[in-house]
């Protein structure tokens, strides 16, 4: 199943009190997604906290999310980072694992030119083999750019890059060769409206049916519906950004009583100021009533 498109949730990754993955909680998380909205999953992308994921953890947290959603969910592995030969052997093995799809971060800190970027994603795309890869544009965590026209240069040479991640809000428009995903929860609809597919987002945690029914509304046609029901969300995108992501959304789920929220440092909770920007967000939009779930 391979169904780049819609409501794609970057998924956290639920750790116990100790710091160990909880591949029970994972499961059970991906299920109330896919339950909630989602027509996919990613990961151990960003929001999975994957720099603090061992690759054995990461392919065990992606089995797990196969065996459990698989068969009703696209999911997809991040396997990028800064290293042309360690992503590729994490993208092999994904693949090898059963992955709907890969999503490739463009290489950070070491800061490689575009030809540097080229060979980068030629040889992680072809160690993907057949498994689609997305790229994952994201230059404020990253530093580099990937500017439309390298993305379609790319898309051009590399048969199986078919889409990507567009977390550069300046750049967001249509990319020949390659479909567009959100990357940022607020330029969702915007991205519908400019004929992207979707987007990977973090909001669909906590609002996943709401995000769908906006999907779903735009690509029916009902852009002022579509527009209501972003107007509306707009409230929970910002609490979820008060502070680095995936902070925030692990507070809202354990508020929520849907996982607990343990992170890995250098990540740590957020703050009692932070805390009360959260709950008082998922109190105004009905999802918490004095202190308790809906």
């Amino acid at each position: 199943m391979t169904r780049l498109s819609g409501v794609i949730t970057a998924m956290v990754t639920p750790f116990a009190e100790d710091g160990s993955l909880d591949v029970e909680a994972a499961r059970r998380l991906a299920l109330h997604l896919v339950e909630s909205g989602s027509h996919g999953l990613v990961v151990a992308g960003t929001t999975g906290e994957s720099p603090t994921l061992s690759d054995a953890e990461k392919l065990r947290l992606l089995e797990a999310v196969l065996d459990e959603v698989g068969d009703r969910a696209t999911v997809i592995a991040g396997t990028g980072s800064n290293d042309t030969h360690h992503s590729a052997e994490l993208t092999r093995r994904a693949s090898v694992a059963g992955a709907h799809a890969v999503l490739v971060v463009t290489p950070y800190y070491n800061k490689p030119n575009r030809t540097g970027l080229r060979a980068h994603f030629h040889a992680v795309a072809e160690a993907a083999g057949e498994t689609p890869v997305i790229l994952y544009n994201i230059p404020s965590r990253c530093v580099i750019n990937l500017p439309p026209d390298l993305l379609a240069g790319l898309a051009s040479e590399i048969p199986n890059v078919v889409a990507v991640k567009q977390a550069n809000n300046d750049d967001l428009g249509p990319v020949e060769g390659l479909e567009i995903l959100a990357g940022n929860d607020e330029a969702f609809l915007r991205t519908l409206e400019l004929g992207g597919a979707g987007g990977i987002l973090v909001a669909s945690h906590i609002v996943g049916r709401e995000m769908r029914a906006l999907y779903e509304a735009q690509t029916a046609g009902d852009a002022a519906r579509a527009r209501e029901l972003d107007a509306q969300l707009q409230p929970i995108y910002q609490a979820l950004a008060v502070t680095s992501n995936p902070t925030p959304v692990k507070a809202a789920l354990e508020m929520l009583g849907t996982v607990e929220g343990h992170l890995r440092l250098p990540m740590v909770p957020a703050s009692q100021r932070e805390g009360e920007a959260i709950r008082t967000a998922l109190e105004r939009h009905g999802l918490l009533v004095a202190g308790g779930s809906r």
